[in-house]
């Protein structure tokens, strides 16, 4: 299986390319890869979930890892219906809302023989044990 792997550090997109970013459900892009998200890709402030201009919100801040599962369900359906675009997975969930990859990489189990999804390297890690 090809690992996609996703910039450690990205500033800055192709056309094509998404931002994926962990987010608030009240779209509060106050830090980390959501304020990025906010100033650079076109997150909108208010919008906690989905498609913003060139980002991708999923909600990590509204409990354990179980409440976010079906965020990142309902993302990789929306990467297999738009196999034009390219998703570049952050660590969502491993910055200020305190989980780790170990945790968080198992939700995107499903998001491996997605083409057009990129991982970070340290989900990929904990996906290949």
């Amino acid at each position: 299986m090809v690992m996609r792997i996703s910039p450690d550090r990205i500033d800055k997109l192709r056309a094509d390319e998404i931002f994926v970013f962990g987010s608030n459900l009240a779209g509060m892009h106050a830090g980390g890869a959501a304020r990025l998200a906010w100033q650079k890709f076109g997150a909108v402030w208010g919008q906690g979930v989905g498609l913003q201009g060139q980002s991708y919100a999923i909600p990590t801040m509204q409990g354990g890892v179980e409440t976010i599962r079906p965020y990142v369900e309902e993302f990789v359906g929306f990467a297999k219906r738009h196999p034009q675009l390219r998703f570049l997975v952050t660590e969502i969930g491993c910055g200020i809302a305190g989980f780790t990859p170990r945790e968080i990489a198992p939700l995107f189990e499903t998001a491996r023989t997605v083409e057009n999804i990129c991982l970070p390297e340290r989900f990929w890690q904990v996906l290949n044990r």
